[in-house]
This record gives C-alpha cells, structure tokens and sequence, in this order.
C-alpha cells in the first residue's frame, strides 16, 4: 500500500552541502518511489521518527511507499527491503539491525540499482549512498564524563543495546573505555539487545546484590526508561536528585518522557538523538542519490560533518546535544515539539 503524496510538484526543496557547495534537490510530481524500513515501532523514539518521516515526505510531495516495520528481526528485516524493491522503491531509507547481517539485503538492492540510506545506524558490511547519525561513540562518552564527575566514585551499570548493532557497540565501548578515567568507580555491565524485559530483570538482580549502586547508563531511553524506573520504584530506590539515595542516570534518546523524568528528577540527563534530523536528511540523501549527486567529507551547512566510516561509506554526523535540567525546556529539542 502507498501513502501517495506529490502535491508539491516544482517546489524547491531541502539544500545539500558538499564541501560547501549548495545543491537544491531535485523535485517532481511523478518521482522516484521511496521506501521506509523501520527497526520497531515499540518505542517511542521510533515513533517519532516515523510520523517525522511520513508527515516530511507528505509536505514534501513525495511518492512514499507505507513504512515497514521489521520489530528488530533481522531476517524480517531483509524480507521486508526485498518486499519494497518489488513493490517498485527506487530508494531505502533504513534502519539496520544487526549492522554485519544487514549486508544481505544491501546487496540485492545495488544488484538491482536501488540507492539506500542507512538513518541512525551504519552497516559495518555492504555499501550505502550515506549513513544519517549522530557520534555515537560521543553517547556514550558524554554519559561517562556526566555520570563520572557527579559519583566520582563507586558503583554504576550500564544497560547496553544489542552488540550486533555497531551503535550497541559505540556506546558500550566509549563508555566503558572512558570510565577507565574514574578509577574509583566499578563498572557492572548489562547486555539486553534493547529488551525492556532483559534490561528490568537484569537491572533488578543488580540492585539485589548491589543495592549501593550510584549511576546509571541507559542506552536507549525508549527502550530502557520505563523499565528502569518501574525497577528502581520496586526496590526503593527511586529518590529524586537532590535527595538522598538518589542514583545519577544518564540516557540516550531525547523523547519527551525522558525530559519529563528530568524535570522530576528521576534522571539527570540525556542526549538527544536528533529523530527530526533523521528523517529530514534520510529523505534528502535518498534524493539526492537518484539524482545522481555526489558528496565527500567535509562540514555541511547543517552544523554536522560528512566522514568516512567502515567499508568507505560516508556517514553525515548530525548534532545531538546533551539535555539536563538546565536547558530540558528549550523550545528547539525535538522532544519538546511533539
């Protein structure tokens, strides 16, 4: 089924940056079909991120084929960009889930001349025409130094994605390499593969043997936020920052619960990955592909940087800024526009 939209026919649309160099994109009343892969729709980020792409790709006039949603399944994952190339998408925008796996689908959609996006995780096998992210490896680096200079010392977790996924990867390893700085604090490590059911259960047999736990990292808010602090209210431990007993957590995702849970206090802070941005400059670069653009590394003019990543892939690094209680309330995040 289509979600059909070409109302904006002529119409000049979002600039590209290469280098500097401006580049309109290219518009038609009877363009090139797109086609979105989403990873779940469980979260709220994912959410997000798909009405931002849908309501785009609407106002943009652009002929969309209905977002599939793969419920983070690898091998659904590749059924449903083959499902997308037959039912006529010229372009993917996808998600991947396992970054090496992913390869299989990639190479059926370049064996048949369909340009694909990676949006928030880069393939670490196969070729893309661009990876839309943020610097996850910085995730995990601002959550480390936050965390770091308010406990100094003791005890802290961090509630890992899938290690499969190369931004599982980023964030467990940057943490992880950057606590080594604070050698008065001990690293507990969760794997969950994104669970919210692994991630509570693991959460609450910590706690049991470690009821002095002091920080929390949590990789994915919409995944993780509702389940740690269901867990922390179950073992008495949820204390509001400021008060005492209250564990430092630090998140990922800037959903508007997780600010709300900054303005109560129940976590201190998160950075922001930019949904917004994901979905804006996912549709940009699949256009941009099927018109034969080309870019290389270099600043953009939208506050980020094109760099090369694994495979020679090149990765446009959007801004994703860290959110606490100082400036939770600015009118620009995207979690405060839904």
């Amino acid at each position: 089924m289509k979600l059909t939209t070409r109302t904006l026919a002529g119409a000049a649309l979002v600039a590209a940056i290469a280098t500097g160099v401006c580049a309109a994109r290219p518009a038609s009343a009877a363009g090139p079909t797109i086609g979105v892969d989403l990873p779940l729709l469980t979260s709220p980020f994912w959410q997000a991120y798909n009405n931002y792409i849908v309501k785009d790709a609407k106002a943009e006039g652009i002929d969309l084929l209905a977002p599939v949603n793969s419920n983070y399944d690898t091998a659904q994952q590749i059924t449903d960009m083959r499902a997308l190339i037959n039912n006529g998408a010229k372009g993917i925008i996808t998600t991947p889930v396992d970054s090496a796996a992913v390869s299989t689908a990639l190479n059926e959609a370049a064996a048949k001349g369909v340009a694909v996006v990676a949006t928030d995780v880069a393939p670490s096998v196969g070729k893309v025409f661009m990876v839309v992210r943020a610097d996850n490896r910085a995730y995990g680096e601002k959550a480390c130094k936050f965390i770091g200079d308010t406990v100094k010392t003791g005890k802290v977790v961090q509630i890992m994605g899938d290690l499969a996924s190369v931004n599982g990867r980023d964030r467990s390893e940057a943490f992880r390499d950057c606590i080594k700085g604070y050698p008065g604090i001990t690293l507990f490590e969760i794997p969950t593969g994104w669970k919210a059911d692994v991630a509570a259960a693991g959460l609450d047999s910590l706690l049991t043997a470690n009821p002095d736990i002091k920080g929390i990292y949590m990789q994915a808010g919409g995944a993780f936020l509702a389940p740690t602090l269901q867990t922390l209210k179950r073992k008495q431990a949820l204390h509001p920052a400021g008060e005492p007993g209250h564990i430092v957590v630090v998140s990922n995702d800037g959903i508007a619960q997780e600010y709300d849970a900054i303005r109560k206090g129940y976590i201190d802070a998160t950075v922001s990955q930019p949904a917004d941005l994901y979905a804006k400059y996912g549709l940009f670069y699949v256009h941009a592909a099927l018109a034969g653009q080309t870019f290389k590394v270099g600043p953009t003019d939208h506050d980020s940087k094109i760099v090369e990543v694994a495979g020679g892939n090149l990765e446009d690094e959007l801004a994703a800024p860290l959110v606490t209680k100082a400036n939770v309330d600015d009118k620009s995040l995207w979690g405060n526009q839904l």
